[in-house]
């Protein structure tokens, strides 16, 4: 038995010997749960923008306008005056809701003619899309209830007769880029990015840790002592491999019978500044961190938690300041807004300036960084050498 608990003992000791182990098992959950935590500590979403197409223009439009803007849920963010250019908009404000509202619409309520409201919903969030949507149509309910009870009183009719009386107007919704609302379209293209980005990283993480502890890196040295050349050398398989994964994603798709519509080269040259910026990070983290295990650590805590705070499924504008600047330092956060606003939305170049240069001053200071640290590396060996 004495034997049993001096093994313990040791091992004990041996888990407290690794620092990084330590750190990571006593400060992963910690840090974690205040992630996690502060991520969803709202619970709901509020103050969703939504986009008005008011051709109408009447005090009872106005109305609908106030009552959507006193809604917790939903603000008006873009008024417009015709629906030409609603859709741009709507994505640059990232709007889910666009209301429509039609001319005659104050008019046709009030001689009782057939018109209705029309939602345009942005389902390729269907968590934001759903809450909105449903502040939409409270707001249109409510006002449905009032207009048809007073109209009914004013002929003598009791309230709660004229509560099932007629409706005044009606209330369509169609529902665009994911039309069915299907959560495999929303939830699929999300997690398969995100395991890209961990392969990638975690395969990087050995790329220069291994020549560290093997004792390989002098003579790998001694064959090119060119920092680019080292640096491009040791991405260019995951980068080329990485081709590889998309055609298989893209076999996913049409297996899944998920069309994915991709127009000029926009998208292609977000995709591969997002492969560098993601081989770049993986390549300091190795280079910084000599040892295989401690490098695979140190980047499992950083991809671990990057599909939570990527905003993805829980928008970023919920979500306080602090995370906000953490999650805007992952590539995956950058490059899932790129791939919801070109292939799920169909939007234009324009529209992704911001996570682009988002990549590239990951990528870039990645790539800074890396040549300083290694080719501080090289001078100690080339001293070594001489010594």
């Amino acid at each position: 038995m004495g034997n049993f608990w001096s093994l313990i003992k040791r091992e004990f000791a041996l888990f407290y010997q690794n620092k990084v182990l330590l750190i990571l098992f006593l400060g992963a959950p910690v840090m974690y749960g205040v992630l996690v935590g502060g991520v969803y500590k709202k619970g709901k979403v509020t103050h969703l923008p939504i986009i008005v197409v008011d051709e109408d223009r009447s005090p009872l439009s106005r109305q609908l306008i106030d009552m959507f803007n006193e809604n917790e849920v939903i603000y008006v963010a873009e008024l417009m005056a015709d629906p030409f250019g609603a859709k741009e908009a709507a994505l640059e404000k990232e709007a889910t809701v666009v209301v429509h509202i039609p001319k005659n619409f104050s008019s046709d309520v009030n001689y009782n003619r057939s018109t209705e409201l029309t939602l345009f919903v942005n389902a390729s969030n269907t968590l934001t899309s759903n809450y909105a949507m449903m502040a939409v149509n409270v707001c249109a309910g409510t006002m449905k209830a009032g207009i048809q009870i007073k109209s009914q009183e004013k002929k003598g009719v009791p309230a709660y007769v004229a509560e099932q009386q007629y409706e005044p107007f009606k209330t369509t919704i169609v529902k665009q880029n994911i039309r069915s609302g299907n959560y495999l379209y929303f939830m699929l293209p999300g997690v398969l990015l995100t395991v890209l980005q961990q392969v990638m990283m975690l395969g990087l993480a050995l790329s220069f840790a291994s020549e560290f502890e093997n004792n390989t890196f002098r003579e790998l040295v001694g064959k090119t002592s060119n920092v680019f050349v080292l640096i491009l050398v040791k991405i260019t398989p995951y980068v080329l491999m990485s081709f590889l994964i998309y055609g298989l994603y893209y076999g996913y798709s049409v297996f899944y019978r998920m069309p994915l519509h991709v127009e000029g080269f926009a998208f292609f040259g977000a995709s591969f500044l997002f492969l560098l910026a993601v081989a770049f990070l993986g390549i300091l983290v190795s280079i910084a961190i000599p040892s295989q295990l401690k490098a695979t650590e140190i980047l499992m805590v950083i991809a671990t938690p990057s599909f939570i705070l990527s905003g993805f499924t829980w928008p970023l504008s919920q979500m306080p300041d602090w995370i906000v600047w953490l999650s805007k330092l992952i590539p995956l956060t950058h490059y899932l807004q790129i791939f919801r606003t070109m292939i799920i939305e169909q939007g234009t170049a324009d529209l992704i300036k911001g996570p682009v240069w988002g990549l590239v001053w990951i990528g870039g200071v990645s790539l800074v960084a890396s040549i300083v640290l290694l080719q501080f590396k090289i001078n100690k060996v080339k001293k070594a050498e001489k010594a």
